[in-house]
């Protein structure tokens, strides 16, 4: 076997590299974004198992609607891809492009079988820059074909060591090749179609025998005149276990699939259910189709299904006259090859080995395929093509006459073959790039049309899409997927009866279920979403969610195996408030596929509106092993354990908390959920951190500015509360427990009575009904000693909440007051009093009111066991009442205080019994706060149950 040189390798590999360079810009499209960005198998967190239990698709191979590709190899692959770089396409392109090349690099060495060293070099870069390569390398699924060549090539090469130089058989060679064509039939089906090539192989090239002198040793054997000879029998031994080991891999194979043939509709293959003579006729008609592509690779198209190639449904019909064409050829080549002995026929051959047994598969011919015709699977085939051009143009360079010409042409061919494929490259970019420049080359086929809609409906362009998903209605009238694209359109349009009018139409092209004949053989299982779609476009009207009921069960009835069906009928029965027949609806799908984290995130759902926090913790966790970066599980998981009030689940809680914010660092509500965690543990500082950066990922966050505003004033940071709380007033004008936080902080730290007063106005010019708004301001109106004001307020507090005890309480008290001042002959009037009674004030201060203000601080502080609540509660008590709280207590002392001018023991002795009383008073002040309904309460915004805050206590100041 001559070998490949370094520099060959590197030709190869630079050219590959020139002609595939700018695909590493293009994305997934087309098939790649079922297989890799929809495929669940490619993520670290499914079991490696399932890659040997699903198919290509990610679908269960036990399922019906399962593709039966069963690729786990290539699947392996693709998951290496995410491992390293996860969804980045760059990363998928350049392995393939890189496997590519070692295909290119051993299409050469098994080249060197067959032809001279220079025609094997251009069979190898002819074959490195066909055009019709660029689906198999530019398109990531294309993969399944590159590893499945490799594994192909190198089975053939190994089985060419099978043979010793005596003649004899080479064992190890041989299980090496069983081996690895058992790996080529793990990345592709067509794999095993090696077995093939190399019985073909031993037969006429190692073994050296033509057509003539197999039939003439046969006959030989059957008249009895002969045994057979002992290479023969040699042959014959290597061959049968060869087909041994074919057929041991078919029955795993048939195991694997359930013995089922994949469901595929005449959308996808219109000949396949077609009647005779069409389906013949066009199946064959396919064939020199295929050969043409390679031949004349100008015009490429993605897609050849649906009405792409008319069907040839006559004798009559002219393309006949290529399939006729087409089979000569291949006859006349096949008969010459086999009827001789020399070099030449053995490379034609082999070429021909290479055409048709790997083609196979996907001819139609034996079973029907999913699709008409596809470029991709004319990869290994392509390399029998080559291998006849370059034995073509070695015959022709031998001749002196031509072999200037013969250099030129193949030079011209390879240049043109490299444009053509760099160019191409350029089409597989997006998918709109991909279908618009399939319908160029063929605007016959509906599915075309509905991609390109599909790609522009991803831009949000759903005008432009609705005009092609209408073209496509028109290219073909009987596409049930084009009327539902047309209704999804309307709908995204807002225009509610032109999509329930598509939606129908296309209901109405469904087939009607036929007693005794199974419906889903005779259905695209994606074509039953109409029931699906028309269900949920219905029941956003409340009076229509018994119809759209109805059409849930009429698709479970067609399909009792249809998972959406039961869990957007669950969605409806939560929505009918039926949570129990919803639970029975996720537990039916369940059964169907039990590792489905979204249905146990659903059936956690349902817990959670049955009020079962339990067991929707435990369907969480059920979601998350099977998944453990489920976006929503993680979340409300974690904000169902937050708000449980467990210490023990905050951990937990927290972790949840910071991997969604890995998986969506742009969400603002997961970093809020963080702050408030941080809250409960009292971690101030990382409490902080997390809510300002909610606060920078949406502006104007409602709860986080609130809760950030708290957090402050919790944290003894009134000053600091202050611009989050005008921030958040700027935003939400209307926020009243914001102003009546901001009302608070600078009545009781700024002593900012005006600007108090103007929170709490603006409070009652929103809602004059609002019984805290209302009180506040007459705890204003009192702290300016504005006593029938606050008075008169109170009155109307009493007057909205009759049943208030604490306001009538602070009304009697208030109404002492005014009492006592009338008795002791000072005015009512704040003005008046402003001059009279300040001066008193501050005698009463110098009589000690300022010790027992701080003596109080210093007790309460005590009393909270260290409380940061209740650490503030103290100081809004001294803030509001540090002029009133001796007043309140003993009125009459306190004019006693203003009269005398000194001290005398005894009146020491008075003051210390006074303030040991305030000290009690202060303790019962504790206590009586929970019992405060309206102004002592924690102030509830009107905000989704999903975010939970909490707020400090307003302290009654009539209290004191």
């Amino acid at each position: 076997m001559a070998v490949v040189s370094w520099m060959e390798i590197l030709l190869l590999t630079g050219l590959v590299v020139g002609c595939y360079w700018n695909s590493l810009s293009c994305g997934f499209v087309f098939d790649d974004v079922s297989a890799i960005l929809d495929n669940k198998d490619l993520r670290p967190a499914t079991p490696l198992r399932n890659l040997f239990l699903n198919d290509f698709w990610g679908t269960p191979m036990v399922e019906e609607r399962s593709h039966k590709s069963y690729r786990p190899l290539t699947v392996l692959t693709f998951r290496l891809n995410y491992l390293f770089s996860e969804l980045s396409s760059a990363s998928y392109h350049l392995l393939n492009v890189g496997l590519h090349s070692v295909v290119c690099v051993l299409f050469l060495r098994f080249c060197r079988l067959f032809l001279d060293k220079t025609s094997s070099l251009v069979a190898a870069l002819l074959f490195a820059v066909h055009p019709i390569h660029t689906e198999a390398v530019t398109g990531v699924v294309g993969r399944a074909e590159l590893l499945s060549s490799i594994f192909l090539l190198a089975a053939f090469l190994a089985y060419t060591r099978s043979n010793g130089a005596d003649q004899s058989i080479v064992w190890t060679p041989i299980a090496v090749t069983v081996v690895l064509v058992a790996a080529a039939t793990l990345c592709k089906e067509q794999g095993i179609t090696v077995i093939a090539i190399c019985c073909v192989h031993e037969v006429f090239v190692a073994q050296g025998f033509t057509l003539p002198m197999l039939l003439d040793t046969l006959l030989q054997v059957l008249r009895g005149k002969d045994g057979f000879p002992y290479a023969v029998l040699q042959t014959l031994l290597k061959l049968i276990v060869l087909i041994i080991s074919t057929l041991l891999l078919v029955i795993i194979r048939v195991q694997v699939i359930q013995s089922q043939l994949p469901v595929f509709t005449r959308f996808d293959n219109p000949a396949a259910v077609s009647p005779t003579p069409a389906r013949q006729l066009t199946f064959n008609y396919l064939l020199p189709l295929n050969a043409w592509l390679l031949l004349n690779p100008s015009e490429l198209c993605c897609d050849w299904t649906m009405g792409t190639i008319p069907l040839v449904e006559s004798p009559l019909d002219l393309r006949n006259l290529a399939t006729l064409a087409f089979y000569s050829l291949l006859g006349l080549l096949a008969f010459h090859s086999l009827r001789h002995s020399h070099s030449s026929a053995k490379t034609v051959l082999m070429a021909l080995s290479l055409i048709v047994l790997p083609f196979i598969p996907a001819s139609n011919l034996f079973f029907p395929v999913g699709f008409v015709v596809a470029e991709r699977v004319l990869y290994v085939p392509s390399m029998g093509f080559c291998v006849l051009v370059a034995h073509g143009f070695r015959i022709v360079s031998h001749k002196r006459h031509l072999r200037k010409i013969s250099w030129l042409m193949i030079g011209v061919l390879l240049a043109t073959h490299a444009v053509k494929t760099f160019n191409r490259n350029w089409d597989w970019e997006s998918e709109y790039t991909l279908f618009t420049s399939a319908l160029k080359v063929n605007k016959n086929n509906a599915k075309l049309w509905n991609n390109v809609g599909h790609a522009l409906e991803n831009q949000n362009n759903y005008e432009k899409a609705l005009r092609y998903f209408l073209q496509a209605t028109r290219v073909q009238p009987d596409d049930i997927g084009a009327h539902m694209n047309v209704g999804r359109t309307y709908k995204n349009l807002n225009k509610s009866k032109e999509a329930e009018d598509a939606y129908l139409v296309a209901k109405s092209l469904m087939p009607q279920i036929i007693p005794g004949k199974k419906y889903a053989t005779r259905v695209a299982p994606n074509h039953l979403n109409v029931y699906i779609n028309l269900a949920n476009l219905i029941r956003t009207n409340d009076s229509r969610l018994e119809e759209a009921d109805q059409l849930y069960r009429q698709a479970i009835s067609m399909r009792p195996d249809f998972k959406q069906a039961y869990i957007s009928r669950g969605e409806l029965l939560l929505k009918m408030n039926k949570p129990l027949e919803a639970r029975d609806a996720y537990l039916r799908a369940l059964e169907l596929d039990s590792t489905n984290a979204d249905l146990w995130y659903n059936l956690a759902i349902v817990n959670i509106e049955m009020k079962e926090p339990s067991e929707a913790l435990k369907n969480f966790n059920h979601a998350l092993e099977l998944n453990p970066r489920h976006k929503l599980a993680l979340f409300n998981s974690a904000l169902l354990m937050q708000e449980s009030g467990e210490p023990r689940f905050r951990p937990e809680a927290n972790r949840r908390f910071l991997t969604y914010v890995q998986e969506e660092p742009d969400d603002a509500n997961g970093y809020f959920n963080l702050g408030m965690l941080a809250m409960d543990a009292n971690e101030n500082t990382a409490a902080e951190r997390w809510m300002r950066e909610a606060i920078r990922l949406q502006t104007g966050f409602r709860s986080a500015l609130f809760n950030l505003a708290l957090l402050y004033s919790q944290s003894r940071r009134e000053l600091d509360a202050l611009p989050v709380l005008d921030e958040l007033l700027r935003h939400h004008p209307e926020h009243v427990k914001g102003l009546i936080l901001k009302g608070d902080i600078l009545m009781n730290h700024k002593k900012d009575t005006q600007g108090a007063k103007v929170c709490f106005q603006r409070i009652l010019s929103m809602d004059p009904t609002n019984v805290q708004g209302k009180h506040n301001l007459c705890v204003v109106y009192f702290e300016e000693r504005d006593l029938p004001r606050a008075e008169r307020c109170l009155e109307e507090t009493l007057a909205l909440a009759p049943h208030e005890e604490y306001v009538r309480r602070h009304l009697g008290i208030v109404r002492g007051k005014m009492a006592a001042m009338s008795v002791a002959g000072q005015p009512l009037n704040p003005a008046s009093a402003e001059g009279a009674a300040t001066p008193s004030m501050k005698e009463e201060k110098k009589g000690g009111g300022g010790k027992e203000e701080e003596e109080g601080r210093g007790a309460t502080g005590s009393a909270g066991a260290g409380s940061k609540k209740n650490v503030r509660k103290s100081s809004s008590a001294e803030s509001l009442s540090g002029n009133s709280q001796s007043e309140l207590l003993d009125d009459g002392q306190a004019d006693k205080q203003q009269r005398t001018k000194s001290k005398s023991t005894k009146e020491i002795k008075d003051i210390e019994k006074k303030r040991a009383a305030a000290l009690k008073r202060l303790e019962e002040i504790e206590r009586i706060l929970s019992g405060c309904p309206t102004c002592c309460v924690p102030l509830q915004a009107a905000l989704p149950a999903a975010f939970p805050y909490r707020l400090p206590y307003l302290l009654c100041p009539f209290l004191f």
